[in-house]
């Protein structure tokens, strides 16, 4: 696939709003012409096209799914895809590099990574489609057919003469000698006239069993007792290490989440956002302060923070929201401040 070194073409195939204007920004800040749809028909059509170097290709979508999708399109077309979905099992990913893609990205993604990923990808060199189909090669000489003569006929031997073998004499196993009878260790068996004196056992007396001294239960303290009987919930859950608000509890040591006692899976980022969202309190968290707390950079003002870095925080909390069943318009645990970033909702009363 040829492509013009001054104007690099990309195609976007993303159903939902967000992340279809997050690719359009990290994809143009790298310095791509980008032409976004948002189901795999429209993508078709835009590759087939556009003929892009890249093309970005989500995975569940209305409609033709992105496997269907990446099947069709290398039907006619070289272009590096990369897809991205939020599906993470081994056999989803085969099935993604099966399909044709060259890179397979979980979702949420880091927008920097999917940048290097990207350039990685077009250091690799790309041998175009070519609709010629090779000649046959040609079927070689046959060999020349030597013609030998008959061998001479050889004339069959007689068979020999069977010889029956001689019997063998039997073997006989000689008598064993009688066993040794020690008069003194058996003398019934010595003696046949002997008589064994009659047995009389011993008189039982039962033992006298003291049963040994056993330690007492101990009771469980008056505040964890109290406080487990008040929640309703088991003393190991109602400890220290864990942090409550508005039915959500959260233990950041066992990296656990429930919500109402149903235990929510949220993966690392998302749990991390809500940890710091949880240890602020009222106050504001920016989105900066988070792409810093992702980074492991916290309070480190001289790293840069991107646009596409804070579209990325806002990708998370979506997700996050979303597997709380926490409400943007009423929400029961984080709030969004407009313009600045996000903190934790004030306590039921």
């Amino acid at each position: 696939m040829e492509t013009n070194s001054e104007t690099r073409m990309a195609v976007v195939i993303e159903d939902e709003d967000d992340i279809r204007h997050l690719l359009e920004t990290v994809l143009t800040q790298a310095g791509f012409m980008v032409v976004a749809t948002s189901n795999g028909l429209d993508g078709l059509a835009a590759v087939r096209k556009h003929d892009p170097i890249v093309t970005t290709l989500d995975v569940n979508m209305p409609g033709m799914d992105g496997f269907e999708t990446a099947r069709r399109i290398r039907e006619f077309s070289s272009t590096y895809i990369v897809m991205l979905t939020a599906l993470n099992e081994e056999i989803d990913t085969l099935q993604g590099l099966e399909a044709g893609a060259d890179d397979y990205v979980n979702k949420p993604f880091r927008p920097r990574e999917l940048r290097a990923r990207i350039e990685a990808m077009l250091r690799r060199p790309r041998t175009p489609l070519s609709s010629e189909v090779p000649a046959a090669p040609s079927a070689p000489a046959p060999a020349p057919v030597t013609v030998q003569s008959p061998a001479p006929a050889v004339a069959p031997t007689s068979p020999p003469t069977w010889v029956e073998p001689v019997a063998q004499p039997s073997f006989v196993e000689p008598a064993a000698p009688p066993a040794f009878v020690d008069p003194a260790a058996n003398p019934a068996a010595a003696n046949p006239a002997y008589t064994p004196p009659a047995y009389t056992p011993p008189a039982y007396s039962p033992p006298v069993y003291s049963a040994p001294n056993a330690p007492a239960a101990s009771a469980p303290t008056a505040p964890e007792s109290a406080a487990a009987h008040a929640s309703g919930l088991p003393a190991s859950e109602t400890g220290p290490d864990w942090i409550a608000h508005n039915g959500l509890r959260l233990n950041a040591e066992a990296r656990v989440v429930k919500v109402d006692n149903v235990e929510v899976e949220l993966t690392r980022s998302e749990f991390d956002l809500l940890v710091a969202i949880l240890d602020s309190h009222r106050r504001v968290k920016s989105k900066a302060d988070l792409v810093l707390l992702l980074r492991g950079e916290s309070y480190v003002t001289s790293h840069f923070v991107s646009d596409a870095d804070k579209r990325a925080i806002e990708v998370h909390m979506a997700n996050l929201r979303k597997k709380l069943g926490d409400n943007l318009a009423t929400p029961r645990w984080i709030e969004t401040v407009r313009g600045v970033g996000y903190r934790l909702t004030a306590a039921d009363s």
